[in-house]
């Protein structure tokens, strides 16, 4: 008997504040696994209409699929959340795209029918587990020329894209990065962040005092507000001597979890559930890993290419700032300025930070904001790059699109 597509909506995301990795960071002394546990709990507290029993799965990815966030992640996150033992769950890991893959992979599951509505989302724990901790690259990457080495270095691959787009200057990254850290600051004093995270109890530690107690994480807290040029001109490139990337024009290395509530759409509203997206298409693409920042344009293609739309149809962009150059190459590929208004508005990843598998809940939360505040606006996509050469990207429907507005 043939099934018929459902509509997949975004009902609800939240994130925890992001921190530092790192022995000074926030979370230096919480468990990854606690932070989605947090997520989890947020999300079933904010939706109350939603029983429990009724989720039909957990998805949450992880890049470094080891200790506190390894073991199934899904699934004991589920359990340690509170979730019925009925609720199965599993783990993603797509690098930086993980948040992201684990929204699509449940999505599919609910236009196919198999599921109703899913929690998905991701963390990453930069502090406890750095990128590449435990791997083991197969030697003939290299030996072989499959990929060339700069490929495992996500920095060298950021240099190898302002090469690729010599136009594209340090300049210009210094100024996209300034602009990124004011927009976040923005949003936060217009009360636009706070809204989707959950605060974190974290445990903090006075080594020179010998002293340990408690705190409430409620901001994030890689943001540097007030960057100006002239401190950003100054940075090292550690990467290639006289490069273009620096600390300052580049996502950090960060500690954070998300989580989202995926569903039919007809679900949502027979549960009294907020639908703030409606999904439209979503794409993967596979670029040369050494320049893995391209991955979001052909990415970009294949998702406009399946929905019937163009890139002007789109009015609302959040893109995965892990470096600058990775946004100004694509902004600069479809022809759109550097300081496009649709672009990232509450800023990106270059303030808030980049807990890899957790970001792309992160563009999600932020997109369903604009979208709540915005009706004249239509479509919005959220995309990233992602390591190892590939390109993530979903297009989204406001569903409190006004017909008699512009569709932009």
């Amino acid at each position: 008997m043939p099934r018929t597509v459902r509509d997949v909506v975004f009902v609800d995301g939240v994130r925890t504040p992001f921190g530092k990795a790192g022995p000074k960071g926030i979370y230096h002394e919480t468990r990854a696994d606690d932070l989605v546990v947090k997520a989890i709990r947020e999300l079933l507290r904010r939706n109350p209409d939603l029983d429990p029993k009724k989720i039909d799965e957990v998805a949450i990815a992880a890049t470094t699929q080891i200790g506190d966030q390894g073991l199934t992640l899904g699934r004991t996150a589920g359990i340690l959340a509170g979730l019925p033992q009925s609720v199965p769950g599993y783990s993603i890991d797509r690098m930086c795209a993980g948040a992201l893959t684990a929204v699509t992979a449940v999505a599919g599951g609910v236009a196919f029918g198999a599921y109703d509505v899913a929690l998905a989302g991701g963390v990453e724990h930069m502090g406890r587990h750095p990128m590449g901790e435990g791997v083991d690259p197969n030697p003939r990457f290299v030996s072989e020329k499959l990929v060339d080495e700069s490929a495992l270095f996500m920095g060298m691959t950021a240099e190898n894209l302002h090469d690729r787009y010599p136009t594209i200057t340090k300049l210009r990254a210094d100024e996209y990065a300034v602009r990124s850290q004011e927009k976040a600051a923005k949003a936060y004093a217009d009360g636009k962040i706070q809204q989707d995270l959950v605060p974190i109890s974290v445990r903090n530690t006075n080594e020179a005092a010998g002293e340990t107690g408690w705190g409430l994480v409620t901001t994030d807290e890689p943001m540097r507000p007030g960057t100006t040029l002239e401190n950003l001109a100054g940075l090292k490139t550690p990467f290639r001597t006289h490069g273009r990337v620096t600390a300052g024009n580049a996502a950090g290395l960060n500690d954070g979890a998300t989580a989202a509530i995926i569903a039919s759409e007809d679900f949502a509203r027979e549960n009294n559930l907020p639908v703030k997206m409606r999904l439209v298409s979503y794409s993967f693409a596979g670029v040369e890993p050494e320049v893995m920042g391209y991955g979001p344009i052909p990415a970009t293609e294949k998702a406009l290419a399946q929905a019937g739309l163009s890139i002007e149809d789109i009015g609302l962009f959040e893109i995965n700032e892990a470096f600058a150059v990775q946004v100004l190459a694509f902004l600069e590929h479809y022809g759109i300025a550097d300081d496009d208004a649709r672009v990232n508005q509450y800023g990106g990843a270059i303030a808030f930070g980049h807990p890899l598998a957790s970001s792309g809940v992160r563009l999600m939360t932020q997109l369903a904001r604009q979208f709540e505040e915005q009706p004249h606006v239509r479509y919005g996509l959220t995309t990233m790059c992602v390591g190892f050469g590939m390109g993530a990207t979903v297009i989204w429907e406001n569903p409190n699109f006004n017909a008699e507005g512009d569709s932009k």
